[in-house]
């Protein structure tokens, strides 16, 4: 609004006053500051005020002194004696009439029957018409605003034009609109002022004699606003009458600043406030608000302010029209103004040879970037970088000038500096178009020779570990594998911005760097030197030398020439700490690639070498040993888990990786089965479980890769046993812990081991007291509690002894599981005279783990010993099973010879199936055989039996239970039975047993196929409860020629039947007993006895599971006794006696009840005196009869 430049405007003085009422300030203006102010000062000297206080009064006779003198105040005060109620009804009806005839309507009810032109009758006419003529004419402005739908318009107006009567007019706009504020809304009147010539001075003028409404009129005019100011004449007169308004209140200039952006309306008008600003309150050192401003707008996180400012931008610069009125010319020219007045000032345009950069260290004829301008230098680059990467700004060519020369100008040696010089760089690659001319293209690369030099100046100075120095090597390594997209993340992400660079334009750079700078070897030669990056965390961020080991070791730049790496891995490994870097474990990865899979073909040999034992062991010193375990460690626990996950992950990888390095003839050599004996793999899984969060990955990655290859480390009993010694409860336990617990040593335990056969005591409390520390603090007692527990076996040894021992053993356990099962299983070996006992190995017990159950005799009868036992034997089962598979995997190279001795075309993965077939095959011979002695050992010795043990009591007892609910003298013997060692221990084997049938249950059909005494078939069907899966089996197991094996099948499933009464059950049962009826037809006498004599009890059983079998069972008896009485006699079936009854009793049960509760029948005394097998047969089957009629009967 060029219009009113030269008319007087309200100052921010007279403003402020107004705002506070400050009556002494508003006496101090100037007669033409105080004549634009009158409207609302008559109004307060006239109307009656809301405050009665002293002080007002005072103020309100100053005001009204102050205007006593001027001798416009009259024809205000004229203009307030209107009858305002009449004026706005008769401005109500124009409105009605003019939405009635239309917009366009000449009529009027406020004024008619104009005779000249506006202004002369505004000159003419009295106060009232002078209020009408004005509201006539605004009111027609704002009415055809609201019909324009949003397009602007100029309206001429005489009355608004004329500088004669511009305060006579602007008086009585001011008068209108604050008598009629419903008629005339403040933001609406605003808004039609930016339709007419010096509308911005009438608002600003009417917004001053109505000061509270500043933020309302700012709001409504910025929401009413057009997106884009710059691009219609509607938005720059809407911006400069704001411009104004902030001029007049310079205090709300932000917050008006802030309403633009939140509505996302006219960029123009917050670019031009922020440059107002900026000049008013210039900053030489500082990031300036305009800097800050717009990076703010591109660089934030809201997408919709930045696609909004990004248009502007773009739409700015398509317009021909780029003069010094454009508030983006204005921008663009304050920040090169800005950008120029850091430059060093002193700087020689010549080109610096070779030889004059070595004139001095660390000195140049090149002028450095002052250390108080780097920060604001950087913010710079970053403005520029969002300006042409996300709005498209294109740069003029002083602006590429300038900014090539704060980019490859040299700072101070701080970590702002570093910070500098790595935008600078990302800078120049992703905006390569910055080098244009040869002598631009020599500036740079004399510049990134500079980098080179100076960067190991930079990182000793600064002390950022994350330097440039790191970044250039990535970046060659990068263009050397042609990875440009990586060039193009990293960039992004050291630029803090997502910005589309095409990978085209990185051509000429790739050339200077692979070229020119950086060519491989030398990248390769370098960054061997390069020095580890101390106590390495995820904490420090940036480009590590770590990155460019990583990417060379992915390019396999070291194996290609022959540069060894090992070394500077194993020292960045030592050099590590917690939270984990993640680029650690892909580090690590990549390196056992390396060293396991040659560069090329023709070159096998091109590998890295692996890290020696020694380092290895040297990095595990003092971790399990003596008290003070931590004081012991060299090397932090992240070092040691990282050593940890590559020891694994390589053998893994070598297993994997067999068949391929066989057919190169290559053979990488593996750890020694000592090496890891040596290393304490579960109390670093245990530490590494407690430092989860700060290990990332790694601690899921540690146990993925022990399932694979240790997973008796990996047994879920173990898991919830450290739940439990680590949980609240062992806290509050180790809360009493006292000194005389910690003074305990271990010569002081094996001295009471010592004692033992005559005092319990001392060893009782020394145990108890062990029991509070922790389990790295008994470590050191490991070996004398193993060694003693031979002497726990003899008699008289107190049961809480054990038990405290069996408890420290398991707390033992979770850190040391492998040393402590070879100490134990050696400790526990049978003690024969002038027999030296063997030493057995770690290697020995995963060869043959059935070793840990050739022990003395006595553990089988000491529960808290044999579940030791158990534990080990589960173990050394597991790893066993590891073990051979990777000795399979392992040997598979040997493979081809074997093939060649076949001899046979198409058979050449035969022996390879043969080779798992075999190893599966002793993997189940060998559990199974463990299976077999386990359940020897539940049986009752001779001296058991003798004391009245039995091993079916515990199923005995819960069919007695079925059977009837009386307690009986029978049952409470067999509740004495179950308070005994051979109880315990049975339960014991039972739940080891269902663990390993529910882990693999042919283990279970291979046991059951093999048979053992049917003794054992009451406990193992009770206790355990895997049993269940028999019955899927139970069918072949009957069809199995051997006749032993048939009769093992019927017993098992009588008494499954019992424990699990389901409707598979009754199919099976229905099946064995059709199956006996069968081979009744074929069996000779001899099989017939030895058949069904230990068979026939178990259709008791299949009677009392399944009452609908009777009818079938009692018919397959009958058909028995016949088939055995016509052996006996030569005389006719009726004769007989025996089946006689049979007949009978199947006729008439309820006749024979009392007869079934003879003791005679029950017995089988009867006629027992024939040794003839028919004849035992027959009263054999009477019996079973007699007890099937007992059980129905007594079931009714």
């Amino acid at each position: 609004m060029t219009e009113c430049t030269s008319l007087q405007f309200v100052s921010p003085f007279a403003f402020e006053a107004m705002q506070k009422v400050d009556v002494v300030r508003l006496a101090s203006l100037s007669d033409p500051e105080l004549r634009l102010l009158l409207p609302c000062l008559v109004r307060m000297a006239l109307c009656a005020p809301a405050d009665q206080s002293q002080s007002w009064a005072q103020d309100k006779k100053l005001i009204l002194r102050l205007l006593s003198g001027v001798e416009a105040v009259n024809s205000i005060v004229a203009l307030l004696s209107v009858d305002f109620h009449a004026l706005e009804q008769d401005a109500s009806k124009e409105q009605q009439l003019r939405h009635k005839l239309g917009g366009g309507s000449g009529e009027s009810i406020l004024v008619s029957q104009l005779q000249h032109g506006l202004t002369l009758e505004f000159e003419h006419s009295d106060s009232p018409r002078r209020l009408r003529l004005v509201l006539s004419e605004l009111l027609a402005i704002m009415n055809k605003v609201s019909e324009s739908n949003g397009e602007f318009f100029f309206k001429s107006s005489e009355l608004f034009e004329s500088p004669v009567y511009l305060e006579e007019a602007a008086d009585v706009l001011c008068i209108l609109q604050a008598e009629l504020p419903s008629l005339l809304p403040i933001v609406d009147v605003a808004e039609a002022l930016l339709h007419v010539r010096n509308g911005a001075w009438f608002l600003c003028l009417l917004v001053a004699n109505v000061p509270d409404s500043f933020n309302e009129v700012c709001r409504g005019l910025i929401k009413n606003g057009e997106r884009q100011d710059e691009e219609s004449l509607g938005g720059r007169r809407r911006t400069d009458a704001l411009r104004f308004l902030c001029k007049m209140n310079p205090s709300q200039a932000l917050k008006v600043r802030g309403m633009v952006v939140e509505e996302c309306h006219l960029p123009g008008l917050g670019v031009a406030l922020t440059l107002d600003h900026t000049k008013n309150e210039a900053c030489e050192d500082g990031v300036s608000d305009l800097v800050c401003f717009v990076s703010g707008l591109l660089l934030g996180t809201n997408a919709k302010v930045r696609t909004w400012f990004g248009t502007f931008i773009r739409n700015g610069q398509q317009r021909k029209r780029e003069t010094s009125s454009s508030v983006l010319w204005q921008m663009r020219r304050q920040l090169l103004l800005e950008l120029m007045g850091i430059l060093p000032t002193v700087r020689s345009t010549r080109i610096v040879e070779e030889a004059d950069v070595d004139m001095e260290p660390n000195v140049s004829v090149y002028s450095g970037l002052k250390e108080e301008h780097v920060v604001k230098a950087s913010a710079l680059l970053r403005l520029y970088c969002a300006l042409m990467g996300i709005a498209g700004l294109k740069p003029t060519e002083e602006e590429a000038e300038q900014l090539l020369q704060l980019m490859t100008s040299r700072p101070p040696a701080t970590p702002a500096g570093v910070r500098f010089v790595s935008l600078s760089f990302c800078m120049l690659l992703a905006f390569s178009t910055l080098v244009s001319t040869p002598e631009q293209e020599q500036l740079m690369v004399v510049w990134l020779s500079w980098m080179i030099k100076e960067e190991a100046y930079f990182e000793s100075t600064s002390g950022v570990s994350a330097s440039f120095g790191e970044m250039l090597l990535l970046v060659a390594m990068y263009f050397h594998s042609n990875q440009l997209s990586a060039i193009i993340d990293l960039v992004c992400s050291t630029l803090g911005m997502k910005i589309v660079i095409k990978p085209s334009s990185l051509s000429r750079m790739k050339t200077i760097f692979t070229q020119e700078i950086f060519t491989e070897q030398v990248v390769t030669a370098h960054a061997v030197r390069v020095p580890v990056t101390s106590n390495l965390s995820a904490n420090i961020t940036g480009f590590l030398p770590i990155h460019c080991i990583y990417q060379l070791l992915r390019s396999r730049s070291f194996t290609k020439h022959k540069v060894s790496i090992k070394d500077w891995i194993y020292r960045q490994l030592c050099e590590t700490s917690t939270p984990l870097h993640p680029q650690l474990l892909p580090l690590i990865d990549v390196y056992i690639n390396s060293i396991l899979t040659p560069a090329s073909k023709s070159n096998p040999e091109a590998t890295n070498q692996p890290v020696t034992e020694q380092e290895i062991l040297n990095i595990f010193q003092g971790v399990t040993g003596g008290d003070n375990i931590r004081l012991n460690q060299r090397f932090s626990i992240t070092a040691q888990l990282l050593v940890l996950y590559y020891i694994l992950s390589y053998e893994e990888a070598l297993l994997a990786n067999t068949k391929t390095l066989a057919a190169m003839q290559r053979k990488p050599k593996s750890y020694s089965s000592s090496l890891m004996d040596q290393i304490p793999i579960k109390f670093l899984i245990r530490q590494a479980q407690g430092l989860q969060q700060e290990l990332g990955g790694l601690h899921s990655a540690l146990l993925r890769l022990l399932a694979t290859n240790y997973p008796h480390l990996c047994i879920v009993d173990d898991w919830i046993c450290e739940e439990e010694i680590t949980g609240t409860d062992a806290l509050l336990r180790r809360m009493l812990l006292t000194n005389n617990a910690k003074n305990h040593s271990p010569k002081q335990l094996q001295e009471a081991f010592s004692a033992v056969p005559v005092n319990h005591t001392q060893v009782m409390q020394i145990i108890e007291h062990l029991t509070l520390l922790s389990a790295s603090e008994l470590i050191p007692y490991a070996e004398v509690l193993t060694s003693n527990m031979s002497q726990l076996l003899n008699s008289g040894v107190p049961r809480r002894i054990l038990q405290t021992v069996n408890k420290l053993w398991m707390v033992l356990n979770t850190v040391m599981p492998r040393r402590l099962w070879v100490m134990t299983v050696n400790a526990l070996q049978p003690s024969i005279k002038f027999v030296r006992q063997q030493k057995y190995t770690q290697n020995d017990l995963m060869i043959d783990p059935l070793i840990v159950l050739r022990c003395d005799q006595r553990v089988h009868r000491c529960p808290p010993l044999m579940d030791i036992t158990l534990h080990m034997l589960n173990g050394y089962l597991l790893a066993s099973k590891a073990y051979l598979s990777a000795h399979l995997k392992e040997t598979e190279q040997d493979r081809p010879s074997q093939n060649n001795t076949i001899g046979l075309v198409g058979q050449t993965d035969a022996p390879e199936v043969t080779r798992e077939e075999l190893k599966n095959a002793l993997l189940a011979a060998q559990d199974s055989a463990a299976v077999q002695i386990l359940l020897e050992i539940c049986l009752p010795t001779e001296e058991e039996k003798a004391n009245r043990v039995n091993p079916d009591s515990l199923l005995r007892n819960v069919q007695s239970v079925i059977t009837t609910n009386t307690p009986n003298k029978g049952m409470e013997e067999g509740e004495d039975n179950l308070l005994c060692n051979l109880r315990e221990v049975q339960c014991l084997i039972c739940c080891l047993l269902h663990q390993m049938y529910i882990a693999d249950p042919n283990i279970a059909k291979l046991v059951h196929f093999q048979g053992y005494p049917c003794e054992l078939l009451p406990l193992t069907v009770a206790g355990i409860p895997s049993m269940h899966i028999c019955l899927d089996f139970i069918p072949e197991l009957i069809a199995q020629p051997e006749l032993e094996k048939q009769i093992f099948a019927i017993q098992l499933l009588s008494h499954l039947c019992i424990q699990y009464a389901l409707p598979k059950s009754l199919s099976v049962a229905r099946l064995a007993v059709n199956v006996m009826g069968t081979l009744l037809t074929v069996l000779t006498q001899a099989k017939r006895y030895a058949f069904f004599m230990p068979t026939l009890p178990s259709l008791v059983s299949f009677c009392r599971a399944f009452p609908p079998l009777y009818e079938d069972i009692m018919s397959l008896l009958i058909q028995i006794g016949q088939v055995c009485a016509s052996d006996v006699a030569t005389q006719t079936r009726d004769i007989d006696p025996i089946i006689t009854r049979l007949q009978q009793i199947k006729e008439k049960p309820s006749g024979w009840s009392q007869l079934c509760k003879d003791s005679s029948y029950k017995n089988g005394s009867r006629d027992t005196g024939s040794m003839d097998p028919d004849v035992q047969l027959c009263h054999c089957i009477e019996r079973t009869v007699i007890e099937i009629i007992n059980m129905s009967v007594s079931g009714i």
